[in-house]
């Protein structure tokens, strides 16, 4: 499959999004998208630098960056699949109200036209509050599934929620057939 793998800035869940990425490469043909605070913030979990080139050593080729760049992929039919992990807060707000006003947004847009699958892996502070929202309306969307997830710290962190980022292979496998994984909130988990 040509699987589009999309990045946002949820920089503390790359090591075990790489991770992912790396399974699906073994037996697709990946294509990179960075969010534009992927390809420019550099932060405690690695320089933007660094991201760039282990996306492009996973991928075999360098992330495209701007809407330019991505908007041909619903008229010229370039995935099957378009995969956006971690996915954001406020990836999954724009994604709710149908704002393409960068990288990641527009692949979504451009893709789903084609009626193909999007996956989301969920990677935000506020899921079980403002963000709650926004979930609900992806969740009644056609075209859209969601890797499981569940709160990564209820303690600490009683609001927020993480993917299983390790499921994107199983999810991408059953979305690109037009089902969902289940279940789709799950236990509590680490990253």
């Amino acid at each position: 499959m040509n699987i589009g793998f999309a990045m946002c800035g949820s920089f503390c869940t790359f090591a075990s999004v790489f991770s992912a990425m790396e399974n699906l490469a073994f037996t697709n043909t990946l294509i990179p998208i960075f969010s534009h605070s992927t390809y420019t913030i550099d932060s405690r979990f690695g320089t933007a630098n660094e991201h760039i080139r282990r996306v492009t050593d996973i991928c075999g080729s360098a992330p495209l960056t701007t809407i330019a760049q991505v908007e041909p992929i619903g008229p010229k039919k370039l995935l099957d699949v378009l995969v956006i992990a971690p996915c954001t807060g406020n990836t999954l707000a724009k994604l709710a109200h149908g704002i393409a006003d960068g990288p990641v947004t527009m692949a979504a847009k451009s893709h789903l036209r084609n009626g193909r699958p999007v996956v989301l892996a969920v990677s935000t502070n506020d899921a079980l509050s403002t963000a709650a929202e926004n979930i609900g309306k992806l969740l009644a969307r056609k075209n859209i599934y969601f890797v499981p997830f569940g709160q990564d710290d209820p303690d600490k962190k009683p609001y927020s929620m993480v993917a299983d980022f390790s499921r994107i292979p199983q999810t991408v496998a059953l979305a690109a057939k037009g089902k969902q994984i289940q279940p789709i909130v799950i236990k509590a988990h680490n990253i």
